[in-house]
């Protein structure tokens, strides 16, 4: 606290007004950006339905490794990227393996029971446990020095409007699914609807300050203390505000007109998204992040890349039907592609206020419901990781021999800071964080 009363009294003398001190506190060349913690940032990305696996994963495993097709989107991101074979969800219970490849992903933990029915088991119901994004966002939101405007964002592109254990992979609690928010207008507005209110007003809230002001020497005492009472309300009112990030602040996006929640604009949703998604990273309105495409089981038509069936139906096809199998690696690559470009965003923008790129200090995680669809298997779940937000050694392709997914978890928390021991179901976390990342 001493030291940064200190810096205000240093930038005070300097004859800068108080509107201007926050700014001027990020400006790396007055070394005082360099005292603030790093911010660490975590996106989970989500594509469903399984892989090809001989499509997919590197045969070699360290630093030598090729990117098979699927993953050649990345060969620019190579070094800053890693592969993690052989994790395996291990919870079972209630569901599906596409229910539970969905609920339990970021969860660790069994669905309860419940009254959805799947294509095959028992039915079941929502997650018994929290996400943890929502984990790693309440670690962070409960440190003044971590704690942003919205704490999570979750971004969605064509996820149905339906709610089930299909569509929802975040979970804030036991039963408290987070649905995502797929149309970008609404993203937009609630990223930055506030935004002309505010100005609106706190420009009333300077014209009340001066009628009251212009008042005092009119009335009475007793009618003193009710202004005063007024003018403290109205100064706690402007306080709040300015706590507020504005306009002033950060360059509001522009956001393309005519988008519709429409199968054939997946591609432009996905875009818009990224960029408030990078945009929301530059305001620091979040750290931690997630991108959903689809659903379990989704069955996007993906015509702009030539393949009319529904994923979720292609994904069901033999092994043995080569058109298929080209047409699931294209649409894996696909998806491959809006990593590569988010990363490639994040890259390019500056961290606000300290040395590097927002990647620097980002890790996206790729991840799926099923190892494989036509199998439905919850071995070997796709995770690959772009981005040194989390100190990972970055630039190897890894394998395991069937570790459980929440090993990974405690490992991403850690990673974030958050160092619990347990996460999920207890009997799948095993000696803790994955070996080999750090």
């Amino acid at each position: 606290m001493a030291r940064t009363r200190n810096r205000r009294a240093f930038l005070r003398d300097l004859g800068l007004s108080a509107a201007a001190l926050p700014f001027a506190m990020n400006l790396p060349s007055l070394g005082f950006a360099a005292e603030s913690p790093r911010k660490k940032r975590l996106v989970i990305m989500f594509s469903p339905n399984g892989v090809i696996p001989s499509a997919f994963w590197p045969d070699e495993t360290g630093k030598d490794f090729k990117l098979k097709e699927s993953l050649s989107p990345l060969e620019p991101f190579k070094d800053r990227m890693m592969t993690l074979h052989g994790v395996c969800d291990k919870v079972r219970g209630d569901g599906d393996s596409h229910m539970r490849g969905m609920g339990c992903l970021l969860t660790g933990i069994e669905l309860f029971p419940g009254n959805i029915q799947g294509g095959s088991d028992t039915p079941a119901g929502w997650s018994s446990g929290i996400s943890i994004d929502q984990e790693i966002k309440n670690k962070l939101q409960s440190d003044a020095a971590t704690r942003t405007r919205f704490g999570s964002l979750e971004f969605g592109v064509m996820v149905p409007e339906r709610a089930d254990t299909w569509t929802r992979m975040v979970y804030e609690g036991p039963n408290k699914p987070i649905a995502p928010i797929d149309d970008p207008y609404q993203m937009f507005a609630k990223l930055y609807g506030r935004m002309k209110d505010q100005e609106s007003l706190k420009s009333v809230l300077d014209d009340v300050q001066s009628d009251l002001k212009a008042l005092e020497a009119a009335v009475s005492v007793e009618d003193r203390r009710i202004l005063e009472e007024h003018a403290t309300f109205v100064r706690e009112l402007e306080r709040e505000l300015k706590a507020e990030p504005t306009a002033a602040s950060h360059a509001v996006p522009e956001i393309e007109a005519g988008i519709k929640a429409r199968n054939d604009e997946i591609p432009r949703i996905s875009k818009t998204q990224i960029e408030l998604m990078v945009q929301s990273f530059s305001a620091d309105f979040a750290r931690v992040a997630t991108l959903q495409y689809t659903n379990s089981v989704g069955g996007a038509r993906m015509h702009w890349i030539g393949v009319k069936e529904g994923h979720h139906e292609l994904s069901h096809n033999p092994d043995s039907d080569k058109e298929s199998v080209e047409k699931l690696t294209k649409i894996n690559k696909w998806f491959c592609e809006q990593l590569a470009y988010l990363a490639k965003r994040l890259a390019e923008t500056p961290e606000p206020g300290g040395p590097g790129s927002l990647l620097d200090n980002t890790t996206i995680i790729w991840t799926n419901e099923l190892g494989k669809g036509n199998s439905h298997t919850l071995n070997d779940v796709p995770f690959v990781l772009v981005g040194n937000g989390l100190d990972f050694k970055m630039g190897q392709a890894l394998k395991f021999k069937r570790e459980p997914h929440n090993r990974l978890l405690l490992s991403i928390a850690h990673g974030m800071g958050h160092e619990i021991d347990k996460f999920g179901n207890p009997d799948h976390c095993g000696a803790g964080p994955l070996t080999g990342l750090v």
